[in-house]
């Protein structure tokens, strides 16, 4: 396992552990709107790395467990913490956009980060499966993927839990544009799995811009 990868989880472990036992320190570093907003942005990064509780974590951890060697063994592992930090940026920053207004609006969690490795591993790799729980076939990830961030949409205009969707969006966006960035071939060697992972991207700025959401 890559060192880089091993460092990433450790941080989440342990940073998630002490907001699990500390509500200061849980308040002080998480995602809130009026507190960056106020000029505390360091919550922008430290926010990906607390989790609810540890099934939270476990999930994130688990999902980067699984996709993350697809990208650190194509881009190495220098590209592969770029795209993890960046996702996790583009992630709060498109929650920051769409809530500024939202000063009570509050978000933990490395999903976002987690999706931005996930896009770029199916770019990466279109043809890879996954196993899901209950589903004793393999599921594409593209449609996974797809799936995930329809959902989201979903989540987002219902507003009906707790998850913070938009990062989700975000990390997807960051991971398909950093990876794009790095390995421009892929919008000609992989056009129909770059057009496809834009869809529900599209989608989302489309209901944004209508006022759907």
């Amino acid at each position: 396992m890559s060192t880089i990868l091993i460092v990433i989880i450790v941080a989440n472990i342990l940073f998630s552990y002490k907001g699990f036992n500390d509500l200061e320190f849980f308040r002080k570093f998480e995602f809130h709107i009026g507190s960056i907003r106020a000029g505390d942005q360091l919550r922008i990064i430290t926010s990906g790395f607390l989790h609810a509780d540890m099934g939270h974590l476990f999930f994130n951890m688990f999902t980067l467990f699984m996709f993350a060697p697809v990208v650190i063994g194509f881009f190495g592992s220098a590209s592969f913490f770029l795209i993890y930090m960046g996702s996790l940026a583009f992630g709060s920053l498109l929650t920051l956009l769409m809530h500024k207004n939202d000063y009570n609006y509050c978000a933990i969690g490395a999903s976002g980060a987690v999706t931005g490795i996930l896009y770029s591993a199916i770019l990466i790799d279109p043809s890879m499966s996954l196993y899901l729980f209950f589903i004793p076939i393999p599921i594409p990830a593209y449609l996974f993927g797809i799936g995930y961030l329809l959902y989201s949409i979903y989540g987002m205009k219902a507003k009906n839990d707790n998850i913070g969707h938009t990062a989700h969006f975000g990390g997807a966006i960051g991971g398909y544009l950093i990876t794009l960035i790095k390995e421009p071939d892929m919008l000609v060697n992989n056009t129909s799995m770059v057009v496809l992972l834009a869809i529900p991207i599209v989608i989302l700025f489309v209901m944004a811009k209508l006022g759907k959401l």
